[in-house]
């Protein structure tokens, strides 16, 4: 078995560590406080392809594949968790869905616009009533005789929603049928009809804007529709698998620069006229901590080789997106008790990444759909 990584991968990831750590951790405790959206920081991610990894060249993208994602993923979200969930949308959530199911008009017009990093992308199917239940959305596109969509309903829990220019949109088409009754749009912000409401206050990533989307009479255009109608839930389902291998590489990066700084942080720190990485209590935290990270990153690796073979992965993004959220929420947890008093004060990171690694347990497939999705391809039961 291989486990080295190409020239190409090993130099995308250290372009992804440099800004990381040159640009984006040092502005990390300002977006933070203010929740001010990083443009600039976006942008420059876009100009050195790392908004648009996996889009080939000819849409603006690097060309890379999942393992090069995986790897500069963690590094972004080393230095930043919400710089790297504004990556993750651009990158499996929008940009993936329609290299998969768009035709070429639409991948010249949306993938290549956010790959290069000049428009911001977002994903639209929670709704305030339906999280996990995706097929309980009200949102409703009605066909008219031209051929357009009319579309009505709400939208909640937007990533990158207030400063969208894109955004792909799944809504009801014919409720009668149920999940085959689930269209995608690819919705212009700009059009009118759509509105935005209010960004939402939020325990972590603060820096990635969320907020509310609402459409009133939004006429979608049939050149609009993404794939064919009624596929829209196969299509959310097969970009969430994807998604979930870039919320699996975030954990890891956040648990990645918990555990660096506890390292240092152990062999400077005394007790009891000793260091207290010396302490048994200690070395078990650490150990454990080491153990977490590297089942995390490895089980991570195998789901974007996997889908980068071609072959359905599914159950092995839920296994890398289950192990590497607990493992991140677990890791900063330990982090911040071995900091003690200092690792619950804002003048370190570590309550930083605390904060944010509970949303890897949420967002995109909380916990317990993984253990669902696990479960039901491990026994062919539903």
């Amino acid at each position: 078995m291989d486990f080295s990584f190409t020239e190409e991968q090993l130099m995308l990831q250290d372009v992804a560590r440099r800004i990381a750590q040159e640009k984006i951790a040092p502005s990390a405790e300002h977006h933070d406080r203010t929740g001010e959206f990083p443009l600039a920081n976006i942008q420059l991610l876009g100009e050195n392809g790392l908004m648009g990894i996996e889009v080939p060249a000819e849409y603006g993208g690097a060309g890379m594949d999942p393992i090069a994602y995986v790897l500069a993923m963690v590094e972004v979200a080393a230095g930043d968790a919400a710089h790297s969930t504004i990556m993750s949308v651009n990158n499996s959530l929008f940009c993936n869905g329609i290299l998969t199911h768009g035709n070429e008009a639409q991948k010249q017009k949306y993938v290549r616009a956010i790959a290069e990093g000049t428009a911001i992308g977002a994903f639209a199917l929670t709704e305030p009533q339906s999280g996990s239940d995706a097929t309980a959305m009200r949102c409703r596109a009605v066909k008219q005789a031209d051929g357009s969509y009319v579309i009505n309903g709400k939208k909640s829990w937007i990533t990158s929603g207030p400063v969208a220019k894109y955004i792909v949109l799944f809504a009801m088409t014919d409720a009668d049928k149920g999940a085959r009754g689930i269209s995608a749009f690819l919705i212009d912000t700009d059009n009118a009809g759509f509105g935005r409401g209010k960004t939402e206050p939020k325990l972590g990533i603060r820096a990635s804007a969320t907020c509310e989307i609402e459409f009133n009479d939004y006429v979608a255009q049939a050149e609009d529709l993404l794939g064919q109608e009624g596929e829209g839930f196969k299509i959310a389902m097969g970009v969430l698998d994807a998604g979930r291998i870039g919320i699996a590489s975030q954990a890891i990066g956040i648990a990645r620069a918990a555990y660096e700084a506890t390292l240092e942080y152990v062999k400077e720190r005394k007790a009891f006229g000793a260091a207290i990485g010396t302490f048994q209590m200690t070395q078990a935290k650490i150990a454990d901590m080491k153990c977490k990270l590297d089942a995390a990153l490895l089980l991570t690796l195998r789901a974007a080789w996997v889908k980068g073979e071609g072959k359905r992965f599914s159950n092995e993004a839920a296994i890398a997106k289950l192990t590497a959220s607990e493992a991140a929420m677990w890791i900063t947890h330990q982090a911040v008790q071995i900091h003690g008093g200092m690792g619950y004060s804002k003048e370190m990171p570590l309550e930083r990444y605390f904060r944010d690694a509970k949303i890897t347990e949420i967002y995109e497939g909380t916990s317990e759909i993984q253990r669902l999705v696990i479960a039901r391809n491990e026994t062919g039961l539903r």
